[in-house]
């Protein structure tokens, strides 16, 4: 399978899957987002799912694909160290912001630096029609937080160092994808950099879980919790994995805005699941959103 992979690199066929697995990671992580921003403390089940997917990782790591080249060592260190910080904003955002207040934003920011950084570092340019598509899809992103913000019941008195935490996660979320693309780009096995990104990104947020664990007066029930760590676990295999694999496969600026059709899904997810209040604006918003997105694509 690895050697097929690497044979579609930059081919039509790697072309149409990278699309695939980008709208595959858009739905996927808009799942992995309700999952860590809903019934526990987004810090547990940050926590949960890091260590779920960081300890099935390492038996693949260590006994199933080949041994990482040296200079992978340094770049698997940006990555954990760029994913860490991410991780700290979007729980930091998480815990003092509605879920469809802050998730647009997050992925608003994103795909518009990602894009930008994969032109200076790979090159890549848009065409006129294809950064109108990006405007449209921007548009409806950050025409839904502002909704979303103005409609708002809860939470009000923390929207803001929410929105905050929001916009700075956000610029994370496109250096990790520019730097993640590099990284998956820069070792002989793709599924080498996927296996060693997951187990060393899964140390650090199950450490500050059981610290906050402990020092709860009233912890949850450790059962869900953990079943709720390993859905997300698997989840993010696909889903992160997925992204990572589309950025190697096709250009690293249009799956960054094929991924960023998660907010659609994230506000479906906020409806149907989280209860939370979707009218005709927001589904004309969330229209522009994916009419964005086909724009782009068709016009690569």
């Amino acid at each position: 399978m690895t050697d097929w992979l690497i044979s579609i690199e930059g081919t039509e066929a790697g072309h149409q899957l990278a699309l695939s697995l980008a709208l595959m990671a858009a739905f996927l992580h808009a799942v992995f987002g309700a999952l860590q921003k809903g019934k526990h403390d987004p810090w547990l089940s940050r926590g949960a799912i890091d260590g779920a997917y960081g300890l099935m990782a390492v038996p693949f790591a260590l006994f199933v694909v080949p041994w990482p080249e040296p200079h992978m060592w340094p770049i698997f260190a940006g990555a954990f160290v760029i994913h860490t910080v991410y991780k700290l904003l979007q729980a930091q955002a998480y815990t003092r912001g509605a879920y469809t207040v802050v998730y647009p934003v997050v992925r608003g920011t994103g795909p518009l630096f990602a894009v930008i950084g994969a032109a200076l570092i790979f090159n890549e340019h848009f065409t006129l029609t294809q950064w109108l598509g990006v405007a449209v899809l921007l548009s409806g992103i950050f025409g839904l937080a502002l909704y979303n913000y103005l409609y708002l019941v809860t939470a009000r008195e923390t929207l803001v160092p929410a929105l905050l935490f929001a916009f700075a996660t956000g610029l994370l979320v496109a250096l990790y994808t520019t730097y993640d693309a590099y990284g998956i780009r820069a070792t002989q096995n793709p599924f080498t950099f996927l296996a060693w990104f997951f187990a060393i990104d899964g140390i650090v947020m199950p450490i500050i879980a059981v610290l906050r664990y402990r020092s709860m007066a009233e912890p949850p029930a450790l059962g869900p919790l953990l079943t709720r760590g390993v859905a997300g676990g698997l989840i993010a295999y696909l889903s992160f994995g997925g992204i990572m694999m589309a950025t190697r496969l096709d250009k690293v600026g249009e799956a960054a805005v094929l991924r960023e059709t998660s907010t659609v899904f994230a506000a479906l997810i906020g409806w149907l699941v989280l209860k939370e209040t979707v009218g005709p604006r927001r589904i004309a918003l969330m229209t522009l959103i994916a009419l964005g997105a086909v724009i782009v694509e068709f016009a690569g």
